[in-house]
C-alpha cells in the first residue's frame, strides 16, 4: 500500500508540526501576560510627566517649546515605525506596514521629504525595500523593552525635529485592545498638540502648586517634554509587544486547530483507502476460488 504509506507519512509530519505550534501557543500565552503587565505599568509614568508638563506649560504661557512648534507648510516628516523582530504573529506586521505605506505615499504625493526610524527587524526590512531614508534603528529588543536601547534612535528623530529638519513626526505601532483585537495606529508624535497636555479638573487640583525652576523654566519644560515624548514611544513599543504575543498566540492556536482538522481528513482518506484495498483483495480471493 504505497498510497497508504504516503498518507501515514503526511499524518506524522502534520502531527509533529502541531506539537510545535501548540508549544509556541503556550509560550506566547505566558509572554502575553507579562507583556500586558509591562504595558500597564508604563502608563502611570507617562501620565505623571504629562500632568507636570501641562501645569508648567500653563504657568509659563510666554515660552513656546520647540517640541510644540507649528508650521504653516509641512516640508519633511519623520516616521518611527514600531514592528516585531520575529514573524509567526498573523497579520500584525502586515496591517501596520500597510498603514505606514499609505501615509508615506500621501506624504510623497504632497512633495514632503521622508525620514524613518525603524524599531524592529520587520519594519527595518520594509523600509529598506521601500527605499526610505533610515536615520536610526533599533532591532533585536527581545521580549523586554529597554528604554536605554530606544533613547538613542528616538533622540536622532527628536533632534532633527528641534533643528527644523523635520516639521512633523509620527509614531506607527499596533495598539493592544484585547487578546483578540489589535489596532494599527499612525499617530502624530511631534509637534505635541495642546490636546495631549490637557488636564481634567481633578488633575488640575492635584497639580496646582507652584514650582521653582533651576536652571530656568525653558530648560525644565524642554527636558520634560523630551522625557514625555520618549515615554510615548516606550508606551508604543510596550503596546506593540503585548499585541505581538497576543497575535502570535491566536495565530498558533489557529494553526494547531487547522492541523487537527487536516489530520482528521487524512485519517479518513487513509481508512477509506485501506478499506478499498482490503475489499479489492477479498474480491480477488473470492474470484480466484470461484474460478478453481
Amino acid at each position: 500500500m504505497a498510497i497508504g504509506k504516503e498518507i501515514r507519512g503526511k499524518i506524522k509530519s502534520i502531527e509533529n508540526t502541531r506539537k510545535i505550534t501548540k508549544a509556541m501557543e503556550m509560550v506566547a500565552a505566558s509572554k502575553m501576560r507579562k507583556a500586558q503587565e509591562r504595558m500597564r505599568a508604563a502608563r502611570p509614568y507617562s501620565d505623571k510627566v504629562r500632568n507636570i508638563t501641562a501645569h508648567l506649560a500653563e504657568a509659563n504661557p510666554e515660552y513656546r517649546s520647540p517640541y510644540m512648534r507649528q508650521v504653516s507648510q509641512v516640508r519633511a516628516v519623520g516616521f518611527i515605525v514600531v514592528t516585531t523582530d520575529k514573524g509567526l504573529c498573523g497579520g500584525l506586521n502586515t496591517n501596520i506596514l500597510r498603514a505606514v505605506s499609505l501615509r508615506m505615499r500621501d506624504a510623497q504625493q504632497a512633495g514632503q521629504g521622508i525620514r524613518a526610524t525603524a524599531i524592529g527587524a520587520k519594519g527595518q526590512s520594509f523600509l529598506l525595500r521601500a527605499g526610505a531614508q533610515i536615520i536610526s534603528q533599533a532591532v533585536q529588543l527581545g521580549d523586554l523593552p529597554q528604554l536605554e536601547k530606544l533613547i538613542g534612535p528616538v533622540k536622532v528623530m527628536l533632534d532633527a525635529f528641534v533643528a527644523g529638519e523635520l516639521d512633523a513626526v509620527y509614531v506607527c505601532y499596533t495598539r493592544f485592545i484585547n487578546t483578540m483585537k489589535q489596532e494599527a495606529m499612525v499617530e502624530q508624535l511631534l509637534p505635541l498638540v495642546p490636546e495631549r497636555l490637557e488636564q481634567s479638573e481633578t488633575e488640575k487640583k492635584a497639580y496646582s502648586w507652584d514650582y521653582i525652576y533651576e536652571p530656568g523654566a525653558s530648560v525644565v519644560i524642554d527636558q520634560l517634554l523630551k522625557r514625555y515624548t520618549e515615554a510615548l514611544v516606550y508606551q508604543a513599543v510596550a503596546e506593540n509587544m503585548a499585541s505581538e504575543q497576543s497575535a502570535r498566540m491566536v495565530a498558533m492556536k489557529a494553526a494547531s486547530d487547522n492541523a487537527g482538522s487536516l489530520i482528521d481528513e487524512l485519517k479518513l482518506i487513509y481508512n477509506k483507502t485501506r478499506q478499498a484495498a482490503i475489499t479489492k483483495e477479498l474480491s480477488e480471493i473470492v474470484g480466484g476460488a470461484a474460478a478453481v
